[in-house]
């Protein structure tokens, strides 16, 4: 049977009927998005409608079974050592699947849930820091960028960071928190997180180990397949080119299958190029494409700003890094606002049609 009990901040609900009830005078609408999911968790349909985010194409709509989102919970809940009693921060959308999980995970585990708007700053207003917290990269920012708020969030005894990548610049800072921080990979279709790798301490670095009952491997186009029945992925085969640590279950993400650029034949992954130029880039930017009479594709640096600004030696930058120099961006442009999708990650599409729509001296040869 489905647990169907939670502690939404300090009032306890149960069953169908009492989320009836509570929804009959709630006023708040994020609780009641709570409540809204738990009364459908609790009802008849075994299985729950979720939505992807539309970072890697059209968002499309799953329909995941209830066993099969409380066995991911139970998986990350046992990782991470959660235990009833513990307070649980909810600051993600409930339209999406990291925001299900957290109520999840607090009705399986017993875990006492805060819940705030999804905002940048989800510890605002908090007198004590919770637990546990599931944050994306643009809320980390914000709240390192209020004392108080920073302290909060460095008192969370297990933060998990997904949604987005976590650039390097953010993981040094990270690296330094006396808790565990970890970043996650996964994805709506895996119901959450499969992997994690740790961003604090003596073993933070690039390498994501799966969790228990997860198995990994690798394709033959050199992306990540993942298979974990318990919750109901036979096979899963990314996009994601991964390389996987000598002898080990470990892994490392490179970049995606459909974000290479083919550029006279040579293969770019535009999140290994966005990595390496990233501590020298002067602002927000995305590396895509441009067309190209004799390469087919060229490698664009999109910046935001409104207006040209300088850039660094890319030449140098790829040297220095062991790269070759056939990464080297030929152009750059301008634009207001990098593209987003509504979760934070960067809306590829859009991207390059932002591009291809700049004009003047908002388009620059490199």
């Amino acid at each position: 049977m489905l647990p169907q009990s939670i502690d939404i901040n300090g009032r306890v609900i149960s069953g169908e009927e009492g989320f009836r009830e509570a929804l009959r005078t709630e006023t708040n609408d994020e609780i009641r998005k709570v409540l809204e999911f738990c009364l459908h968790w609790c009802g008849p349909d075994p299985e729950v409608t979720l939505h992807t985010s539309g970072s890697t194409g059209v968002p499309k709509t799953i329909h995941a079974k209830k066993t099969a989102m409380l066995a991911s919970a139970r998986m990350t809940v046992e990782r991470l050592g959660l235990k009833a009693g513990d307070t649980a921060l909810l600051c993600l959308p409930m339209d999406y699947i990291a925001g299900q999980m957290v109520v999840v995970r607090a009705m399986l585990a017993g875990l006492r849930v805060i819940v705030q708007d999804p905002s940048r700053h989800p510890f605002e207003g908090l007198s004590e820091s919770p637990v546990f917290a599931a944050l994306v990269p643009l809320q980390v920012k914000a709240s390192l960028g209020t004392p108080k708020e920073e302290a909060l969030m460095r008192g969370v005894q297990e933060l998990i960071i997904g949604g987005a990548a976590t650039d390097d610049a953010l993981a040094a800072i990270l690296k330094t928190f006396p808790h565990h921080v970890w970043s996650t990979y996964g994805m709506t279709e895996t119901l959450s997180h499969v992997a994690l790798r740790p961003l604090s301490g003596p073993k933070a670095g690039p390498w994501y180990e799966p969790l228990p009952g997860v198995t990994l491997s690798e394709s033959s186009r050199g992306t990540l397949v993942i298979c974990a029945p318990a919750i109901d992925v036979p096979r899963i085969e990314t996009n994601d080119i991964v390389k996987f640590a000598e002898g080990s279950t470990e892994f490392r993400v490179l970049g995606r299958v459909d974000n290479v650029i083919d550029t006279g034949g040579i293969k770019v992954p535009a999140e290994a190029l966005e990595d390496a130029i990233r501590s020298e880039m002067p602002a927000p930017f995305a590396v895509t494409w441009l067309p190209d009479a004799d390469l087919g594709s060229a490698v664009t640096v999109e910046v935001e700003s409104d207006h040209p600004i300088a850039l660094p030696d890319f030449r140098a930058i790829l040297k220095r890094e062991g790269l070759s120099p056939y990464w080297k961006p030929r152009h750059a442009v301008f634009v207001p606002k990098i593209p987003q999708t509504r979760s934070g990650k960067p809306d590829r599409k859009g991207i390059q049609r932002a591009a291809a729509e700049a004009t003047g001296d908002l388009k620059q040869d490199l």
